[in-house]
């Protein structure tokens, strides 16, 4: 385990400098994602989650954001915000991390189809992004719990991500409503 933490410490050490101004919110909202992901793992043994998985993939799961132009959060890179979960899994992928590299990608909301990224034209690859593994899935819920707004430590009631998620469509609340029974 302590080898464990010292990898993922190498990982943000190398792309978030001790003085990058996301460094420290990157870190704690990854603390809290990776403590809820923790708790359902242990509130739920049905699952069968690999909770070791789960705690380095939730700590890595927006290590992409410091390429993304987002200036509330101190991120001044050259890509939308969107774009932070596959870069985060380019990043992973060349860090030998090729199973956290899709959790990065497959983390957004609910979960992204290429249906919706070529309707919405965004300016992702086209092709699948939802989460697929248990530990995708735990990850990807935990995480629409937690801004990395001014409110960085206050979690989310499920209404609350319910109304925000409202916003793109039913279908993503009904993924959402499903994970509720699954995990909490």
């Amino acid at each position: 385990m302590e080898g464990e933490k010292e990898a993922i410490l190498q990982i943000f050490d190398k792309y978030y400098s001790t003085i990058h101004p996301a460094r420290e919110l990157l870190i704690i909202h990854s603390q809290l994602v990776r403590d809820k992901c923790l708790r359902i793992v242990s509130d739920h043994p049905e699952l069968h989650a690999d909770d070791s998985f789960i705690s380095e993939a939730a700590m890595l799961h927006d290590i992409g954001i410091f390429m993304t132009d987002a200036p509330s959060i101190g991120c001044h890179g050259q890509y939308p915000y969107i774009c932070h979960g596959y870069l985060g899994r380019e990043i992973l992928e060349k860090e030998g991390l090729p199973r956290h590299a899709l959790v990065c990608e497959r983390h957004t909301g609910t979960g992204l189809t290429v249906k919706e990224i070529k309707n919405q034209q965004l300016p992702l690859p086209q092709r699948d992004m939802v989460p697929r593994s248990i530990e995708e899935q735990i990850i990807c819920f935990a995480d629409t719990f937690y801004s990395k707004g001014k409110d960085l430590k206050k979690e989310k009631s499920p209404d609350q991500v319910r109304k925000a998620l409202q916003k793109f469509g039913e279908d993503k609340v009904k993924i959402f409503n499903l994970w509720c029974e699954m995990f909490l």
